[in-house]
This record gives structure tokens, C-alpha cells and sequence, in this order.
């Protein structure tokens, strides 16, 4: 039998439709989708053009860094 492993951050869920618990329910809510176009890099040398990106991210809103 695989044992499965989760870690448990206390952030909540960060997704394209929403980052933490309440605006990733109100995106479901909403019906968001949050798929698009990907505008974050050239996609011309693949077959897919669209994707779910997480913008306005900033890893420095969740984690301090460790020097």
C-alpha cells in the first residue's frame, strides 16, 4: 500500500481564481474560470496556448525569506 503525504501550510489555496479560503470560494461562487490566455511567456513553441496562471502573485506576501 502507497502512503500519501500532504503538507499543511495554513495559507489556504492559492489558484487562478482566487488566493486564500474567501476569494477562492467566492471565485467558485462566481464561476470563474480562470483560464486564458498565457501571457507570462512565449507558448509559439507548443501546441497549448492556454492555461490557468496565478497573477499579482508574490511569494514574498506568504513566505519570509531564509538567509
Amino acid at each position: 500500500m502507497t502512503r500519501r503525504r500532504a503538507v499543511i501550510t495554513g495559507i489556504g489555496p492559492i489558484t487562478c481564481i482566487g488566493k486564500g479560503a474567501d476569494a477562492f470560494w467566492q471565485g467558485i461562487l462566481a464561476e470563474k474560470s480562470g483560464i486564458s490566455r498565457i501571457s507570462t511567456f512565449d507558448t509559439s513553441a507548443f501546441n497549448a496556448h492556454s492555461g490557468g496562471e496565478i497573477l499579482d502573485w508574490s511569494r514574498s506576501s506568504f513566505f519570509r525569506r531564509i538567509v
